[in-house]
């Protein structure tokens, strides 16, 4: 991290000496890609950035490039000035509607949103983020979101912000694009901190900070993540390191001019100076975040400015002084503010000032003000709060210290009868739950013994027509044995063979892991190994099963395993006449959603004009069998025979 502080100091020195430079750095008009986009393509340019795209944009003739260079315009220049920054962003709206640009229409429509929401028109940037929603690609959800994150942070709703950066985190994830992902991870880390997780929330602006850094971009979003990074560690109490990510914020922000981003970073150095006791650069702080406050014409940012300044001054005893900054603060906010947290603090800070001033109905109003925002984020924390103030009050009061007296009696016995009454609930739901669970333990005792013997029942079915199977095989040699005819015999040891092939499907589903599915490349093994035995081939014809473990259902295994005998079968009959040495190949293989079955003989082959041997049963059953599958068959005969089908997976899982 320091590495990466004194490299981007040193380019923010560099890059104030040619405005020359910096300009040929940007935009390169001779060039087919006239604009290296900044923060993207290049970060080694001066502050004047703005100026430079300003001037050169109108001459850029590609559209989409000056479409591009326009919206940087937009987005940048509310950083600086949201007046400036809106002016660019109608001026884009113009041209995109003009040349039919529908998404360069709705990205400037979420630029659109993201000024308003910093002019503090809540209500209009919701209405024109949802209209971008129709115009806008994809790739730009992510940042859509997030500025409706950010109009429902403003308004105090950090449950539905938190919805919205989870939403843009997972279109990121989606989308595989790392700079949402790091935005949505910044925008986290900033709502844990505003629920006083602060654990949570550091380690969500690390991750955030991690990716900035490894794609290499230092924008003002890699800027203000910097600045929630400090926050969190100024909450657990680590002021060197909030200190240190605050200063490596500043030199970004002033290196680009931020505006917004400074504000906020010299609100919390306030913060952070006050906590270590240093009170002349407290007051520094506070006077450079009212200037860049102002500078942007931020009311939000200048309402939290005062609040801070007046937080300092109730640290320091200047009572007074903290009335009336925070006074300035709340009037600043207006009824329509819509953002409680800050609010909520700048009445508590209020209510505190009163009260050190002895003015205690007044301190009471602020306080109760106070309660009432803070209940619309954490009702819990309010109640507390409000509790905790009542007694405040009436300790001041020394007329009502009696009543005061009563009424904590009063509250304290009904906490009491309430926690028993709580207590008795939960041993009642204890109870039930024990119950329920015992119940459940006894109902899945039942299932697995229920499954276990189903499974014991399937066992032995296809045990017993493995063993009926491989009876009929027995009796279809032995009725071979007794035929003299050759042609006879031999059609009844190939029924033996297929009948065989079948019984090793039932013993690989009763023997194996699954009872519904059979791993090919071991009964392929097996039934080629018997296969090569009984006609006698063992040592002269190799067998290589060229394929991965694949499993399939027995639907699809049995024809497939027919198909396999009778191809091997019809190689080790034809294929390698005279006692001849050979080679047969068996894969199955899936790709994409199509299987693809082949058996490759390196034997004679033969060719169109060739008499066809045997009865044709055999091509017939692969013929059938096939269209069963409803595959598609390949024959090549060239240096031997090749078989191909193809089938989909559907028919066959």
């Amino acid at each position: 991290m320091l590495s990466f502080f004194y490299k981007v100091a040193c380019l923010a020195f560099l890059s104030t000496l040619n405005w020359g430079t910096s300009f040929a750095q940007i935009i390169d008009l001779e060039s087919e890609n006239p604009y290296k986009k900044v923060f993207v393509d290049t970060d080694n340019f001066g502050p004047s950035y703005l100026k430079i795209l300003e001037k050169a944009y109108p001459k850029i003739k590609s559209d989409t490039i000056r479409l591009s260079v326009l919206h940087d315009l937009a987005y940048y220049w509310h950083t600086r000035n949201l007046g400036t920054a809106m002016k660019f962003v109608k001026e884009g709206l113009g041209q995109s509607i003009e040349q039919h640009h529908v998404i360069w229409e709705g990205r400037f429509m979420v630029t659109q949103g993201a000024v308003l929401l910093r002019m503090e028109k809540l209500d209009s940037a919701e209405v024109v983020l949802n209209e971008a929603r129709a115009k806008v690609a994809k790739r730009d959800l992510a940042f859509l979101n997030t500025q409706l994150g950010y109009v429902y942070e403003r308004r105090g709703r950090l449950d539905k912000a938190t919805d919205y950066a989870e939403i843009s985190l997972r279109l990121g994830k989606e989308l595989r694009d790392r700079k949402a992902i790091a935005l949505a991870y910044s925008d986290l880390s900033n709502l844990f901190w505003k629920q006083s997780k602060a654990e949570t929330g550091l380690e969500y602006a690390l991750k955030s900070l991690e990716i900035f850094e490894e794609i290499g971009i230092t924008d003002l979003d890699y800027d203000f993540t910097l600045y929630v990074a400090g926050n969190n560690y100024l909450s657990l109490k680590e002021y060197e390191k909030a200190k240190q990510y605050y200063e490596h914020a500043l030199i970004i922000g002033e290196r680009y001019g931020f505006y917004n981003n400074l504000s906020d970073i010299y609100i919390s150095l306030l913060d952070l100076y006050v906590y270590l006791n240093t009170y002349q650069e407290a007051e520094e702080a506070g006077v450079n975040a009212v200037k860049y406050a102002k500078m942007l014409s931020n009311d939000f940012l200048l309402m939290r400015s005062w609040l801070s300044i007046g937080k300092m001054n109730i640290q320091r005893g200047d009572y007074t002084l903290a009335i009336k900054n925070l006074r300035k603060s709340i009037d600043i906010a207006t009824e329509d503010f819509g953002d409680g947290f800050y609010l909520a603090q700048a009445y508590e800070g209020l209510g505190r000032a009163y009260a050190g001033n002895h003015d205690y109905q007044q301190a009471y109003k602020a306080m109760a003000e106070y309660d009432r925002l803070k209940a619309q984020i954490f009702t819990a924390e309010a109640d507390q709060r409000t509790s905790l103030l009542r007694t405040e009050l009436d300790l001041a009061d020394k007329e009502g210290q009696i009543l005061h007296q009563e009424s904590l009696i009063s509250r304290q016995k009904t906490r009491q009868t309430l926690f028993i009454i709580i207590a008795i609930l939960m041993l009642l739901l204890l109870l039930l739950s024990y119950q329920a669970i015992a119940n459940n333990v006894r109902k899945n005792r039942l299932l697995q013994k229920q499954n276990n013997d189903k499974e014991f029942l399937i066992m032995e079915i296809h045990h017993r027509v493995k063993n009926n199977l491989e009876m009929v095989s027995s009796l279809l040699s032995l009725h071979a044995a007794q035929i003299k005819d050759k042609l006879v015999s031999d059609a009844m040891l190939e029924s033996q063979h297929r009948v065989l092939s079948m019984a090793m499907i039932h013993q690989k589903l009763y023997t194996g892991k699954h009872l519904t599915s059979i791993e090919m490349k071991d009964y392929f093994e097996n039934l080629l190994e018997y296969t090569v035995d009984a006609f006698g081939m063992v040592g002269k014809v190799a067998i290589e099963i060229d394929m991965p473990e694949l499993e399939l259902d027995v639907d699809a295994a049995t024809p497939i395993g027919l198909i396999v005998n009778e191809l091997v079968t019809n190689s080790l009959k034809y294929a390698f006449p005279d006692h001849r040495e050979g080679k047969i190949t068996v894969g199955l293989h899936k790709i994409a959603d199509i299987f693809q079955l082949k058996v490759i003989d390196d034997g004679v082959g033969f060719t169109a004009g060739d008499e066809v041997a045997g009865t044709g049963f055999g091509t017939q059953l692969i013929a059938l069998l096939t269209k069963q599958l409803d595959g598609k068959m390949n024959l090549k005969t060239s240096q031997g025979t090749s078989v191909s089908i193809q089938f989909q997976i559907e028919k066959a899982a």
